[in-house]
């Protein structure tokens, strides 16, 4: 040791290691936008495919994603994602992944004359910008943009063709223009599935929620894929992704059971539908049917996701509250059909579906609520843990916000200091959740002997053990009247 005279200060680790913040909420969106609407390139196009987009506002996300008309929203399916999450419920942030590619099979329009009104003319719908070639007359030479005019999209969705002061179109009472059209109705499930291209070492589809934590360091708490999620092969893989997300994590897949053209049109048909495509796992929600607000159609697991967020930020991002009995953004339950059929269930029907293992809409009391407290496991496993949608959250946020806390422990040298560090700092943060009745009871951690066997302390592996008890959410509420006679005798005094 070298030579020192004098007085020093050496420092050691923090015995009380303070908690990560995990957001429980914040969803995972997989489906298709417009982004051609967005791209002035071919280029610009390709590269917004099965990229991840983090968005904290409307604006942001709009700015990324391009945004559909509501009536597009079928095949436009984050157009209603970032529609429902911002403007209907303002939660943030969300990620988003669109996996439609509009410069595939791109369809050849031929050059056809367009009126100019104020200097304006609109193109229509799903228009590739980078195709497009205007002319002042039919089979002229090609104009210039920015010279001659600009391009621009609507907020429906259309590209618009503005004629600029001192082009050739100025004064022009039409244009002729030929351009390409993308086609969002080509988008399959397996692409919304996506996997693991070796080559290139890159993912696709669902397979970049493992990209979302190395990038911006959240964790997502739902997996939504509206439209898709359907489909049992999507929903499959949607359960499987939320079970284990990096290895590590865990949250829930909202899916939907189908209501349009060739789905469940009766509410009765729910449970035979759920059970025979084995929407049956706790990391599963399943909902039926679609709701309504203002003539647009929503999907429910849509604004479940927002409504979920919404309850969250209520007990500071803590999934506490059930989201059942909660106002849902709607006016009307509806199928997903054409005339967008309205479903206008009883309470006892309502019920039914909760009964199976479904989240429903119903119009009580209150308004219209979200209806449910059951994940997709009831009523085949009736365990608390699994079963009731807060307290499985619950558990995943509690595990997630340990794995996260204690990650810089890991590889540390195994003493009593670790694990009483691991211990003491744990039992505080279990015991603050418990003041505020977001645990019932008094929660532990403790290091115990029986599940600590030599050979695995030897190897390294630390076994703690946690006991939570997540408030249930009082799904029935019984008062029993009874006619006091007694009273009676009030009557002569």
């Amino acid at each position: 040791m070298a030579y020192r005279h004098g007085v020093y200060v050496s420092e050691v680790p923090t015995s009380i290691v303070p908690p990560v913040r995990v957001d429980a909420a914040t969803p995972f969106f997989v489906g298709a936008a417009p982004v051609h609407l967005v791209a002035k390139t071919e280029a610009e196009a390709k590269a917004l495919v099965n990229k991840p987009v983090i968005a904290h506002t409307y604006a942001e996300a709009v700015e990324a994603l391009g945004m559909a008309a509501s009536g597009e929203w079928d095949r436009y399916t984050l157009s209603e994602c970032v529609y429902s999450q911002f403007a209907l419920y303002g939660v943030a942030p969300a990620v988003f992944v669109n996996v439609f590619d509009p410069t595939k099979n791109p369809v050849s329009q031929s050059e056809r004359s367009f009126g100019l009104a104020a200097r304006q003319a609109s193109l229509g719908k799903n228009v590739l910008r980078w195709t497009v070639k205007v002319a002042a007359e039919s089979g002229g030479s090609e104009l210039t943009e920015g010279v001659d005019y600009s391009l621009a999209a609507d907020g429906e969705g259309n590209l618009l063709v503005n004629a600029l002061s001192g082009g050739a179109l100025e004064d022009a009472p039409a244009l002729y223009a030929s351009f390409s059209t993308c086609d969002p109705s080509s988008v399959e499930a397996a692409d919304v599935i996506g996997g693991y291209d070796a080559g290139t070492g890159t993912y696709k589809g669902l397979e970049l929620i493992e990209s979302v934590y190395p990038k911006w360091k959240i964790v997502p708490g739902f997996i939504v894929a509206p439209g898709f999620s359907s489909d049992p092969a999507v929903a499959a893989v949607m359960a499987a992704k939320a079970s284990t997300i990096n290895g590590s994590f865990s949250c829930l897949a909202l899916c939907d059971a189908p209501c349009g053209a060739g789905g469940v049109e009766a509410y009765g048909g729910v449970p035979e539908w759920k059970n025979r495509n084995n929407y049956v796992w706790p990391e599963q929600v399943v909902c039926w049917p679609m709701l309504s607000l203002g003539g647009a159609r929503y999907h429910l697991s849509v604004q479940l996701a927002g409504l979920m967020g919404k309850s969250d930020a209520a007990y500071e991002g803590t999934p506490v509250r059930s989201p059942s009995n909660r106002n849902l953004q709607m006016d009307g339950a509806v199928l997903g059909d054409e005339p967008m059929t309205e479903v206008n269930l009883t309470k006892e029907q309502a019920t039914f579906l909760n009964a199976a293992g479904v989240v429903t809409a119903l119009n009580w009391s209150n308004g219209w609520v979200a209806w449910g407290n059951r994940t997709g496991c009831y009523p085949g496993v009736t365990d608390a843990k699994d079963a009731f949608i807060p307290v499985r959250r619950m558990f995943q946020w509690i595990g997630n916000t340990l794995i996260l806390t204690y990650w810089q422990k890991v590889d540390f040298p195994v003493t009593k200091r670790l694990i009483q560090t691991i211990c003491d700092s744990a039992q505080m943060w279990l015991n603050g959740l418990a003041a505020r009745e977001w645990l019932v009871g008094k929660p532990s951690i403790q290091f115990l002997e029986a599940e600590n066997p030599t050979t695995d302390l030897i190897d390294g592996i630390v076994r703690l053990h946690v006991c939570v008890t997540p408030p249930l959410p009082a799904r029935e509420i019984d008062f029993v009247l009874e006619y006091d006679v007694t009273q009676l005798s009030t009557l002569f005094e």
